[in-house]
């Protein structure tokens, strides 16, 4: 797995629909498209993705997000930058948590400052701005990788709903 195979899932999760094409996961990815057919295939010998590459197995995604991605992915967190807020810092958790710190992907026309945190992938930040689903799942996994047991918590749970709501 590459840590971009995590974001192409969570891209097919914020779709609309079962109906997708590469291209669509290509163009709001800012992904070749012969690395989104690469991260399928990854993404369907790990067991992640059905076997015709159409469906996530969300369950064994959020597992995989729960118990393995600080671990396979770990989070460094840089200097203080401008960027695009995530973690606990997003919008979707900062008023669920108190926190001094502030936790952004960096970003030069990004509105908050705060310590980077290294995305996923070089493109995540525009692909975020595009598509405000995939922003929210993304800032939880985030959460998940940088948090305390509780934030991971929190994050999990929300993760959760998203998934629910999103994707039948």
């Amino acid at each position: 797995m590459r840590p971009h195979d995590v974001v192409v899932l969570l891209k097919i999760i914020a779709l609309p629909g079962e109906n997708w094409l590469k291209k669509d996961l290509s163009s709001g990815l800012f992904i070749s498209p012969s690395e989104i057919s690469e991260s399928l295939n990854r993404s369907m010998i790990a067991r992640l993705i059905s076997p015709d590459k159409r469906k996530v197995q969300k369950n064994a995604l959020l597992k995989f997000i729960e118990n393995g991605i600080g671990f396979v992915f770990p989070v460094e967190i840089g200097a203080i930058v401008r960027g695009m807020p995530t973690a606990h810092s997003s919008p979707l958790l900062q008023e669920l948590f108190v926190s001094k710190t502030v936790y952004v992907w960096p970003d030069p026309q990004g509105k908050s400052k705060g310590k980077a945190v290294a995305p996923l992938y070089p493109n995540q930040v525009k692909a975020a701005l595009e598509d405000q689903n995939l922003y929210q799942m993304l800032s939880l996994v985030d959460a998940i990788r940088i948090g305390k047991p509780r934030e991971c918590e929190k994050a999990l749970e929300l993760l959760r709903q998203l998934f629910n709501r999103q994707y039948a």
